[in-house]
């Protein structure tokens, strides 16, 4: 496949607020008009239920996180941008990888190991209060991923252990049932934004901090108004450093602007004249899109046309591809002749295959091993799973690669070269065949 596939998903728990804007929703918008790049964004509403029990709050997140994303630029025509809930094939799918993921693995996710920690120190049952949602949201969410076979997945750092999950309840799956998932990376962008709230804490819906995106603008300067700052009076010369005003004006103005504002700041600005200076610059930004914003929201059925037909977008992949994967797992019509079934199993299981791992030093190998599981090749280390994704497939398709491919693998004791590139040609012609 030569086009990227970029995924995105957005919890439907609050209303968009700045710092959703400047680290989530702008440059995803931009990213998606990258030739090459092809995105699928949804609105995680599944997920919501784990964190929210109140079905008002739900739909009108939903709505509201929806216009935002289209009022910010993003082109439905040019994206998939569905709803999670419209596509059946999700929850079917999270059970087929229910099936094949370890307990052990899930007992590892952060989310869970916090709640737990946080019952112990509260002299609680260990996993009072969690639910089998909590526990079993790395599986729905690497579903929403393997469904539309996902390249690149734009996350946070703490967000880069769900993406190794999904790789790995992928790659448990391939390798029971043959390869039928594209095994996923975490995207990181070292330089996207966090912008700190109104008391000079990162911006959060869990610390009640907030600027919502499409305040009014009377609200957006009574918020702003109300941004922490220091006791120096108007002539002092304040720092930069540290100042929350400054750190979002910087997130909204260009390289010239933040510049006569830091020189401003040397100069003894008033906050009070700062927090204008603020007020209109994230205005300007906002303003153009606060009004289509607000025409979305005065007709919701705009909205639920669009992601209905985004919808139907991401059903004319999904559907296939669980019948695909249905008839994988042995899910198929009895009408089905048998023995061609297991003639073909048996022929596979003939084969030398690859297989994928990573190791404890952080880098990823793969190995090659015959029918009996015996070891014929063994690979260094590569910095990314792709790497070693590509050299697999180099070899798979032209046994003659092991000598461009000598210097990244390491040669197996007692195994001749002759062994291995019989193995390879064995691949070759099954995958002719």
């Amino acid at each position: 496949m030569s086009t990227t596939r970029y995924l995105t998903g957005i919890t439907t728990t609050g209303t968009p607020h700045l710092g959703n804007f400047v680290g989530s929703i702008r440059p995803s918008v931009a990213a998606s008009l990258t030739s090459g790049v092809q995105s699928f964004y949804f609105l995680a509403d599944y997920h919501a239920l784990i964190k929210c029990e109140d079905p008002a709050r739900i739909q009108r997140s939903t709505l509201e996180i929806a216009a935002s994303w289209l009022a910010a630029g993003l082109n439905p025509e040019h994206v998939t941008f569905y709803r999670q809930s419209d596509i059946p094939e999700i929850p079917e799918l999270t059970w087929l990888l229910t099936c094949v993921t370890g307990k052990g693995l899930l007992n590892r996710a952060h989310a869970y190991k916090a709640s737990m920690d946080k019952n112990t120190a509260a002299g609680r049952e260990q996993d009072d209060g969690v639910t089998a949602g909590l526990f079993m949201y790395p599986v729905l969410m690497a579903a929403d991923i393997l469904m539309f076979k996902a390249h690149k997945v734009p996350v946070g750092r703490d967000q880069v252990q769900h993406i190794e999950m999904a790789r790995d309840m992928g790659a448990s799956f391939n390798h029971l049932y043959g390869e039928h998932f594209v095994l996923p990376e975490a995207a990181i962008d070292e330089h996207v934004a966090t912008l700190p709230g109104l008391d000079g804490r990162k911006m959060s819906k869990s610390y009640d901090n907030t600027i919502p995106l499409f305040s009014s603008r009377e609200q957006l300067k009574k918020l702003i108004g109300s941004i922490l700052t220091d006791s120096r009076a108007p002539g002092e010369p304040k720092e930069t450093e540290g100042s929350a005003l400054f750190q979002i004006y910087q997130a909204f103005a260009t390289p010239g602007e933040t510049e006569a504002l830091r020189k401003a700041y040397a100069d003894g600005i008033a906050w009070g004249d700062a927090k204008q200076v603020l007020f209109e610059r994230v205005d300007q930004v906002i303003a153009p899109m606060r009004a289509h914003y607000e025409e979305l929201m005065a007709h919701p059925a705009r909205i639920e046309a669009t992601l209905l037909a985004g919808a139907e977008r991401a059903r004319a992949l999904a559907t296939p591809f669980i019948r695909e994967l249905r008839a994988a797992v042995g899910l198929r019509s009895l009408a089905q002749a048998a023995a061609p079934q297991k003639a073909a199993k048996a022929a596979k299981a003939a084969l030398p295959s690859f297989k994928q791992y990573r190791e404890a030093d952080g880098k990823f190998y793969f190995k090659l091993v015959d029918a009996e599981g015996r070891l014929l090749l063994q690979s260094a280390g590569f910095d990314a799973p792709k790497e070693a994704g590509q050299a697999i497939a180099q070899l798979q398709k032209a046994p003659q690669a092991l000598q461009d491919l000598a210097p990244r693998l390491v040669p197996v004791e007692g195994v001749a070269p002759a062994d291995v590139a019989a193995a390879l040609q064995a691949l070759a012609d099954a995958a002719a065949a």
